[in-house]
């Protein structure tokens, strides 16, 4: 390892100049007009992928955006990695809050700032290079590599399913690596085990035929915006708690080793409020601020129209009103299950003199890894090499819906080697990334690969 080690550090230099030029290319997925850049951006990780000497790389193109697809099978009887990531990233959008322009890299205090400079192709990168760097040296690679690159993370993964699904024995493997999370903090190495599912609800209520003048028909009219504000009050109780009959049913208790994992990270409450410019943290009663945001389900109105909301005044009843509502899911929730739990739930406390609709807008499941897992373990052990610290493990509030059909359909261990920090604004203006992670990223490939080859 020493040599490989050496080689990045003399490397790591013309590698942050490559991420720079990746992160010039405008692949923001979500926008017709940046179709172009999408293909530019997939053909700039076919290539790069080549350089580091992966010679059987292939495009694949989809109803979508393409999937960038390569593989070195050349260590037979060796376990063999899939590597996880995306090239697309979210719209820079409001640009009048950058402070510096969205794709044109800069860096600054050893941070570089770009739209998608963490999520995802910072963390993806490191893959590309560390991969590189052990052929580079050894001419060979300790396992059997395989890169499935993306360009639809983040607008869901339309077509990522189904090329999943006919592709099964294309990118059958041991261990899926993604690094597309986060460290607990700064230079803590840390492993992601546990993923956070989601069912996304629209509730749409429907009074009168059309808008109506509120003083001639006010006080005798079903105010659509008052009853889905009634509705939406009677989701949780004032502990806290979802009143959705059966919700907490199949809710997964943690382990004692877990209890003891979330006992050695500590993150005060006062912090996080501050953090955030609240003046406290609020949530289920009875449970810790980690609990609340990683291992227990959640429900939460994303966003509510209806009526006027246009500056100065318009007297009006509206005719319909409808919210966006998002439940953050635990292990052994099914989504599908709660869309029908939630869907009988307010159709019985609605009332019958308005018109409900209903609509699942998507779903995913949540996911949780068993921290003994050997694999785990070699994970642990690689980015504790790198960082020179000891790893630690922790769950993520958000989604990432493919990780579970990775491990269902591939029937392989999901390993999140998150580099990221949730502080570096991913998805906000001046999103950046911390580029000792990135090099230390690097080093932790390395070590995976190398881990891997003994079990």
């Amino acid at each position: 390892m020493k040599e490989i080690l050496n080689f990045i550090d003399s490397n790591v230099d013309s590698y942050i100049e490559e991420l720079k030029d990746f992160l010039k290319i405008q692949s923001i997925s979500t926008l017709p007009e940046n179709k172009t850049d999408m293909q530019t951006a997939a053909q700039f990780v076919a290539d790069k992928i080549k350089q580091a000497g992966i010679e059987k790389v292939t495009i694949y193109q989809t109803e979508g955006h393409p999937i960038v697809y390569a593989e070195w099978m050349g260590a037979p009887g060796k376990p063999t990695v899939l590597i996880y990531g995306h090239y697309d990233v979210q719209p820079a959008d409001p640009i009048d809050l950058w402070e510096t322009s969205p794709f044109e890299p800069v860096i600054k205090d050893g941070k570089i700032y770009a739209r998608g400079a963490t999520d995802d192709k910072g963390q993806m990168y490191v893959h590309i290079k560390s991969v590189e760097a052990i052929l580079k040296v050894n001419g060979t690679l300790p396992v059997n590599v395989k890169f499935l690159i993306e360009g639809e993370e983040e607008i869901g993964s339309p077509n990522l399913y189904t090329f999943l699904k006919n592709n099964t024995e294309l990118l059958k493997c041991d261990a899926v690596l993604i690094s597309d999370t986060s460290l607990w903090e700064e230079g803590v190495p840390t492993i992601t085990y546990g993923l956070r599912g989601i069912s996304y609800m629209e509730v749409e209520v429907t009074g009168p035929n059309r808008d109506l003048h509120s003083g001639t028909y006010g006080g005798a009219v079903p105010n659509p915006v008052n009853i889905l504000a009634d509705i939406i009050s009677k989701l949780k109780d004032k502990n806290g708690r979802i009143t959705i009959p059966g919700f907490y049913d199949d809710v997964l208790k943690p382990t004692k080793q877990e209890k003891e994992n979330l006992k050695k990270l500590k993150y005060p409450e006062k912090e996080f409020a501050k953090s955030i410019g609240i003046k406290k943290s609020v949530g289920e009663k009875g449970y810790s601020l980690l609990e609340r945001i990683w291992s227990r389900p959640t429900l939460d109105c994303n966003g509510i129209v209806g009526g006027f909301t246009g500056k100065g005044a318009k007297t009006i009843i509206p005719s319909k009103a409808s919210a966006k509502i998002s439940m953050r899911l635990v292990p052994n929730q099914n989504p599908k299950k709660i869309e029908k739990l939630f869907t009988k739930y307010i159709k019985k406390i609605a009332p019958d003199y308005v018109d409900v609709k209903i609509t699942s807008i998507h779903g995913g499941s949540p996911f949780i890894a068993k921290l003994n897992q050997p694999i785990m373990k070699v994970a642990a052990k690689a980015m504790a090499s790198a960082f020179g610290k000891e790893t630690v493990f922790m769950r993520e509030g958000g989604s990432i819906p493919i990780v579970v059909d990775f491990a269902e359909k591939l029937k392989a261990t999901p390993v999140l080697m998150g580099l990221g920090l949730d502080s570096e604004n991913l998805h906000s203006p001046n999103e950046h990334f911390n580029l000792n992670h990135f090099r230390l990223g690097i080093i932790s490939s390395a070590y995976f690969m190398n881990g891997l080859a003994n079990l």
